[in-house]
């Protein structure tokens, strides 16, 4: 392939980890929403997604749900990012189902909703420790009072997040706190709820031992369906594939050079104070990928013996002295993706994204 650097995307990859996630969620009641923000949705990629059971759509973005809608996808779509006020027309004409946590932003969504003659289906947000969006426990029977009175609005359930801002792990202990909110809800107030939202592919690892509390009945999967990784638990989860996404970049310099630079140091293009240990000559690569195309801390070099020492906003500049091959000017180095690294390479215009299904690379 002759554009660099490309992102090359294994379809077939991305479908197995999909159909196996949506089995082993299946067998023990729990729906499965596949999450598309962390590719911004690219439509090849939510098709494949789609191939693999799910039972639904998620995105944090309203860009991206609404160039779902342009393309024909007509799943049902939940907006995973709390709505704006400013945006619930949208957000009512393009998803199913919102997340929601403020009772002025709900009560807004029910008025658009009533405008076009439909409801609108939220799920309200818990917050049950890693203090990102969600109401706390004790105001959850008071707001779900409020909520079941207005016109326009169908509320679904209950969910939480987990470990994307305080790092918090799902646990029984904390997951169980929406079974118990959600039985409170029946009791006092005699509504039935349909979903207990669990979080995404963090809560993954209590599903695998059989220790997710009974009740739970949806996830919403990222990151695991397409790098077959966990970061909040820190593992790659052995049952998946691992490398449905490669970034592939071209060397353009190959030199020996000592490494510390030579002269008085002061701040880098980005305002930071770099440092630099004294290890003598080194073999080094610049490879035509930098800052501007991607979060470097989120690529991962495939080939033993190959170190990633730093970039600027056009070169990545690489420690190759113990790599196992002889590295040359036109080679390509390949690069796996983390989750930051992916939410960053597949938006960038300048990586080309480049399809394999059957196979056959598609363009």
């Amino acid at each position: 392939m002759s554009f660099s650097p490309r992102l090359e995307v294994d379809l077939d990859k991305i479908t197995y980890n999909t159909a196996k996630i949506v089995q082993i969620c299946q067998e023990q009641g729990i729906s499965v929403l596949g999450v598309t923000k962390g590719f911004t949705a690219i439509p090849q990629i939510v098709t494949a997604i789609l191939e693999g059971g799910v039972d639904g759509l998620a995105d944090a973005r309203m860009e991206n749900i609404i160039e779902l809608r342009k393309a024909g996808f007509s799943v049902p779509i939940t907006l995973l990012r709390i709505p704006r006020l400013s945006n619930v027309d949208t957000v009512v004409k393009h998803s199913n189902v919102s997340v929601n946590s403020e009772i002025t932003v709900i009560q807004a969504l029910g008025q658009a909703a009533l405008k076009i003659g439909t409801k609108h289906h939220i799920i309200l947000m818990v917050d049950v420790g890693d203090l990102r969006e969600g109401i706390l426990t004790e105001h959850v029977l008071d707001t779900v009072r409020r909520i079941v009175k207005l016109e326009g609005i169908a509320l679904d359930g209950l969910g939480t997040n987990m470990g994307c801002f305080g790092g918090i792990l799902p646990e029984y202990s904390n997951l169980n706190i929406l079974v118990q909110l959600g039985n409170m809800i029946e009791y006092k107030l005699r509504v039935s709820l349909e979903v207990l939202s669990g979080g995404g592919t963090s809560s993954l690892l209590l599903v695998e031992k059989g220790e997710i509390p009974k009740g739970i009945n949806q996830l919403r999967i990222g990151e695991g369906l397409l790098l077959g990784t966990d970061t909040t638990n820190n593992r790659n989860i052995d049952w998946l594939q691992n490398d449905a996404f490669i970034l592939q970049a071209e060397v353009i310099e190959v030199k020996a050079k000592p490494s510390v630079p030579i002269g008085n140091i002061g701040r880098d293009a980005f305002g930071n104070i770099p440092e630099f240990a004294d290890v003598g000559i080194r073999n080094r690569a610049i490879v035509a990928f930098g800052k501007q195309d991607g979060y470097i801390e989120g690529l991962i070099p495939v080939e033993q013996g190959v170190t990633i020492l730093g970039a600027s906003s056009d070169h990545m500049i690489l420690d190759i002295t113990e790599a196992e091959r002889k590295i040359r000017v036109g080679d390509e180095l390949a690069f796996r993706v983390n989750y930051a690294g992916l939410l960053s390479v597949s938006q960038s215009r300048y990586v080309k994204k480049v399809f394999r299904k059957d196979q056959i690379w598609l363009s």
